[in-house]
């Protein structure tokens, strides 16, 4: 029996994605579980494995192709079925969702003035749907001044394109029905990248592009959307690096992890915003969500850029529980092999620099989310105690949040109530 696979949908978020790859050819045969192909979302690229055994009997959507989710991508089936047939079998009961003629297979006839009745039972997309290729193969597409008719480019291509600064008119290559792909624009690339290093050697060029290129949108996104305030507040750690130096043996005993102190701010936080609910919120259109599940997402620092994994449902667990998920979901960040669900629904987030020798920073609000809370530095500084001066181990939470969403006041509240919670950081223990 045949399957239609479709455009995964790899988050919540995902609306469409972007096909990199296939790792097999049209006729091989794919095991379920084995690595199809992979895909590019707004927030990563990631293989995707084969829901089924048999043949990869077609690729309906190539490489670089941008594909909407749940749309079909490939046909898998058994040995000796016919695609066409597949197609015709599996259309069939999508024919009151799939139009006879894409989108943009009407632009460019409307532009090109051709009759799409001349091409009536001869489209070549899924179930017969004519598609912009069909188009352009009838198009006098010699006939057409330069202007009009421009360059043609896979989605993928334009967009690396306009990251990159490059001229797609300059790419054009100049034969009917051609389109200019990936490949060509990372050889134009290539090219002027060479051209500038003769000119000015001691400049190096790194595209905006991929996850930093991610990064760099999301970060403008919050940046001129949220209107951010930051709050700072000095808390005394001595009391909570004491403990968990002192639970460190009988933790790794009993549950075989490493607490760190990250971990105990996760759990301090947790305890805060459940007195706080409106910090464990998201802002949606016109209306704010408040969550009743407490998912904090964890910054993590790759080589590449920043990801987020997300511990779920942290008002449930106990600081050995979050210790032990927290580091299964950082190892597999760090070495590329997340999933999607690893960093998904977030509701608040937890940044710290403090390896890093920083004291204050005004963290970025990941966009959506209500609050970030950004930690610095664990440093030995005078402080008074009881009227005395004494040495001890000081930190400073940073907390940015949406002024859109709540007031000074509520948020200096949380903060205040976390910095409570780590002074007396048996709490954690709870």
């Amino acid at each position: 029996m045949s399957h239609t696979f479709t455009m995964p949908q790899l988050g919540s978020t995902m609306e469409e994605g972007t096909v990199v790859r296939w790792y097999k050819n049209e006729g091989e045969s794919i095991t379920e579980g084995e690595v199809l192909l992979e895909i590019e979302t707004d927030k990563s690229t990631m293989e995707v494995e084969s829901p089924h055994s048999g043949v990869l009997l077609s690729i309906l959507a190539p490489a670089d192709s941008v594909v909407p989710v749940r749309q079909p991508i490939a046909l898998i089936g058994l040995p000796g079925e016919t695609p066409q047939a597949t197609v015709s079998e599996s259309s069939s009961s999508q024919e009151k969702t799939l139009p006879s003629v894409s989108p943009r297979a009407r632009r460019t006839a409307a532009e090109r003035g051709i009759d799409l009745s001349l091409l009536e039972g001869k489209g070549t997309g899924v179930g017969g749907r004519i598609v912009e290729s069909d188009v352009l193969a009838i198009a006098p597409v010699t006939n057409q001044p330069a202007e009009k008719r421009g360059t043609r480019s896979t989605p993928l291509a334009a967009r690396m394109a306009n990251e990159l600064g490059i001229d797609m008119d300059s790419l054009n290559l100049g034969l009917p029905g051609s389109r200019v792909r990936r490949e060509h624009v990372m050889s134009a690339s290539d090219d002027s990248l060479i051209a500038s290093s003769q000119v000015e050697s001691d400049i190096q060029v790194i595209p905006m592009a991929g996850i930093r290129k991610r990064i760099a949108d999301n970060i403008s996104l919050s940046a001129f959307s949220a209107p951010h305030v930051t709050l700072t507040l000095e808390v005394d750690m001595t009391d909570c690096v004491n403990l968990r130096t002192t639970i460190l043996p009988e933790f790794e005993r009993r549950y075989s992890t490493r607490v760190s102190i990250t971990e105990m701010i996760v759990k301090a936080a947790a305890i805060a915003l459940e007195s706080h609910p409106r910090l464990n919120a998201r802002l949606v259109s016109d209306s704010i969500h408040i969550h009743k599940n407490i998912n904090i997402g964890i910054a993590v620092a790759l080589e590449e850029g920043l990801v987020v994994p997300v511990v779920k449902k942290v008002q449930n667990k106990n600081l050995a529980m979050i210790s032990t998920e927290s580091k299964e979901l950082i190892e597999r960040a760090r070495t590329g092999k997340f999933v999607p669900d690893d960093l998904s629904d977030g509701t608040f987030t937890i940044t710290n620099l403090g390896s890093f020798d920083i004291d204050v920073f005004d963290p970025v609000i990941v966009p959506g989310q209500a609050a970030i809370l950004g930690v610095g530095r664990i440093a030995e500084k005078p402080a008074v105690v009881k009227g005395a001066v004494e040495i001890r181990k000081l930190m400073n939470l940073c907390l940015s949040f949406d002024h859109r969403m709540l007031d000074g006041a509520p948020a200096a509240r949380f903060l205040q109530n976390v910095k409570q919670l780590l002074e007396n950081p048996i709490s954690t223990l709870i």
